[in-house]
């Protein structure tokens, strides 16, 4: 079915904004810093795209869940969500960690 991988992406995506402004993550704890180190790594993480498409790395397998719009040769629309996804997971990851790692940390150096 074309456009199943995108609408899963969106799902995990709309799960991620959930939990984002449910515990002020990233976005939702300071929205300009979080917008610019998504833009910084989206676009970083494109390059690294292009230049694995253009060293033969990378390429496009079985296409029957993609919607088929290329964006560049071998790199699909979904790449872009996939990206964000994987820059949100990883930013609401360190936002709920790095809090509990400090209280931990602070703790134990009141002993």
């Amino acid at each position: 079915m074309p456009g199943l991988y995108l609408l899963g992406l969106l799902v995990a995506l709309t799960g991620m904004t959930v939990l984002d402004a449910r515990f002020r993550l990233f976005f939702w704890r300071a929205p300009w810093r979080a917008g610019a180190v998504m833009a910084v790594g989206v676009a970083f993480f494109l390059i690294w795209d292009a230049a694995g498409v253009g060293l033969g790395i990378f390429f496009i397998g079985q296409q029957r869940l993609l919607t088929g719009v290329l964006l560049a040769p071998d790199v699909p629309l979904e790449e872009v969500f996939f990206l964000l996804l994987l820059g949100y997971t990883t930013m609401n990851l360190i936002g709920f960690i790095r809090p509990r790692v400090a209280r931990a940390l602070d703790r134990a150096g009141d002993r």
